[in-house]
């Protein structure tokens, strides 16, 4: 089992920060300047594994998380990625017969990288932190393919809806693929795994079990028949009151809750098995110290009589100052 989790069974209020490595770090900003293209910057093994560990040195927290992204598994099945300015990811046309020829090897050579990095930043992390490897999940993979940039509503449902034959043939590709590249992420040194279903929120309930609940279900019970000792986190994001349902269908180990979610609904309906993480608002960061104390002693006390994992709703935004965060690494830390 993950060192991460283990802290979260002893009760060490351990923690780490969805987006901890990324734009709101000045070190992290040198990097990022000699990096033209996003996708060759996370393919870059020095420049993945500097940054990867920057905020394990800045601020101790108890797991780094590979500095990479959930678009590598379309770019490596095919399709254009490019990351535009104050736009976020755009991607090329989609092609179902350039998915459909990608070979298992020729994809993780696409993607060796990824898994260099792991294993260079597995070398270089004190024993005693855990190491993230994730994937988007199939849905939020399959909007990105189909949307080709992050979604409305109504755009992913016409197109889903437009050729359900072939938007079957793809999410099985999609949950083969992202099964593949979670485990090379553990071959490497990855010893926990956070699955990201960052638009399970876009899902309308009756097609929540077959987009969501069952490829995930499908993708942990094979990791889990050959690496048990791999904790992984889901992260159904905008899901609301159907995480319950999730839960019970899926089975995490762990499951990451956005700020939305109804505390009190996780602590009657979820599992005690499944450790629970994150929920504070990240827009707290920016808000005055005494505000921000109040929301993570909220979450701390709230979840005081069973595993968790502290962290955010959502990412670290890009405005937040890095003396804020080491504010709040001390609240946690000094929290008993």
């Amino acid at each position: 089992m993950s060192e991460l989790f283990k802290k979260s069974l002893s009760k060490e209020n351990p923690l780490w920060l969805m987006r901890q490595a990324g734009r709101y770090l000045p070190e992290y900003q040198k990097v990022r300047k000699k990096q033209k293209n996003f996708i060759n910057f996370c393919l870059d093994v020095n420049a993945a594994t500097k940054v990867t560990l920057q905020p394990i040195q800045r601020y101790d927290l108890d797991a780094a998380i590979i500095f990479s992204d959930i678009l590598v598994i379309p770019y490596a099945l095919g399709q254009q990625v490019d990351f535009k300015k104050n736009e976020g990811p755009i991607l090329g046309d989609f092609k179902l017969s350039t998915f459909k020829k990608t070979q298992e090897k020729e994809f993780i050579k696409k993607l060796k990288n990824v898994y260099l990095a792991i294993k260079k930043t597995r070398k270089l992390l004190n024993k005693k932190k855990s190491l993230i490897g994730f994937a988007g999940s199939p849905w939020t993979i399959l909007v990105y393919v189909l949307n080709k940039k992050s979604p409305k509503k109504s755009q992913v449902y016409k197109e889903i809806l437009k050729n359900t034959k072939q938007t079957k043939e793809l999410l099985k590709i999609i949950e083969k693929f992202i099964y593949i590249h979670i485990e090379q992420q553990i071959k490497a040194g990855a010893d926990t795994i956070q699955l990201f279903d960052s638009w399970a929120g876009l899902l309308e309930k009756k097609h929540h079990d077959f987009f969501c609940f069952q490829p995930t279900k499908r993708i942990i019970k094979k990791i889990k028949k050959k690496y048990p000792r791999v904790p992984i986190i889901c992260f159904p994001k905008g899901i609301g009151k159907k995480v319950v349902d999730f839960c019970n269908v899926v089975k995490p180990d762990g499951l990451s809750i956005d700020s939305k979610i109804d505390v009190n609904l996780i602590l009657k309906k979820i599992d005690k098995k499944i450790t629970i993480q994150g929920g504070m608002d990240p827009k707290y960061l920016n808000s005055k110290k005494k505000l921000m104390e109040k929301k993570i002693y909220f979450y701390l006390n709230k979840f005081k009589s069973r595993n968790y994992i502290f962290n955010l709703g959502h990412g670290v935004p890009k405005e937040t100052s890095p003396s804020t965060v080491h504010k709040l690494v001390k609240v946690v830390r000094s929290f008993s």
